[in-house]
């Protein structure tokens, strides 16, 4: 494992990167509505990136090793769709949960990574519940982060969270380091033991994005390759920010406007 430990100069561009990556969820925010498709918000996002920011949508025809090039500009995760879900033309309804996942390439070669949940219309208590412990998970794991703690202090603490809720994690995907490439080291776990892993150092850059199911942990695969779904069809939550390691704890990169704040606890 190679994890690189960004330069004052190229955390100011990560800054750059992720604050534009949230601005892009702040801006669909109101499109998001009973009755768009996930093809159109899909359409809008990529619009708003080229013609607005000046930047590249990572996910186009992004193709890591064993896949087919990803067809669409963001990610959207519908209902029990866990994550890497292709934006089509259905139509959103109401009581749909949605992800929806957005990483930029800025002018200057940096990648700036986020995601929020969205509800449509009047959901279940359910659901609402889901994407209210996902969104705590999430901050739990980053308010761990800090200089000399491990990396497998976050994965623990938000497994204990979800699961004291009734709630399981999806093991097969995790969080990444990220920076000039989309994904580099370390592997950022939403389970696991505490005080294990690397330990973390001031200049470390990554995400943590918990991805929490309503029923069982088990996952399966769509036919198009990417879209990640629970195999008992239970709802499924994430939610993702880009964090770096301070010389005294954290700082949130992908934080905007009208970013949801942390919850009060």
């Amino acid at each position: 494992m190679s994890i690189l430990i960004k330069t004052p100069e190229e955390i100011e561009h990560m800054r750059v990167a992720c604050r534009l990556a949230s601005e892009v969820l702040d801006y669909i925010a109101p499109h998001v509505q009973v009755g768009i498709t996930t093809a159109e918000l899909d359409r809008l996002c990529h619009d708003y990136m080229v013609n607005v920011q000046g930047t590249v949508p990572a996910p186009l025809h992004y193709a890591p090793p064993g896949y087919t090039p990803y067809p669409k500009s963001i990610c959207t995760s519908l209902n029990h769709q866990i994550c890497h879900g292709i934006p089509d033309e259905r139509p959103l309804k109401k009581g749909d949960i949605v992800n929806l996942d957005i990483t930029v390439i800025t002018k200057a070669g940096f990648h700036g990574d986020t995601s929020r949940m969205f509800l449509v219309g009047e959901t279940s208590i359910q659901a609402r519940r889901l994407c209210e412990i996902t969104f705590e998970c999430l901050w739990l794991g980053i308010q761990t982060v800090r200089a000399g703690s491990f990396l497998g202090d976050i994965g623990a603490v938000i497994q204990k969270y979800a699961e004291k809720n009734g709630y399981s994690v999806v093991r097969e995907f995790c969080g990444h380091g990220i920076g000039r490439k989309f994904h580099e080291d370390p592997q950022v776990l939403h389970y696991g033991k505490a005080g294990t892993g690397p330990q973390l150092k001031p200049g470390m850059i990554f995400t943590i994005e918990p991805m929490i199911n309503a029923g069982k942990a088990a996952i399966s695969a769509l036919p198009d390759g990417w879209t990640i779904i629970t195999r008992d069809r239970s709802l499924s939550a994430q939610w993702e920010h880009t964090i770096l390691v301070t010389e005294t704890g954290f700082e949130v990169l992908s934080l905007s406007a009208a970013c949801p704040p942390a919850p009060a606890r």
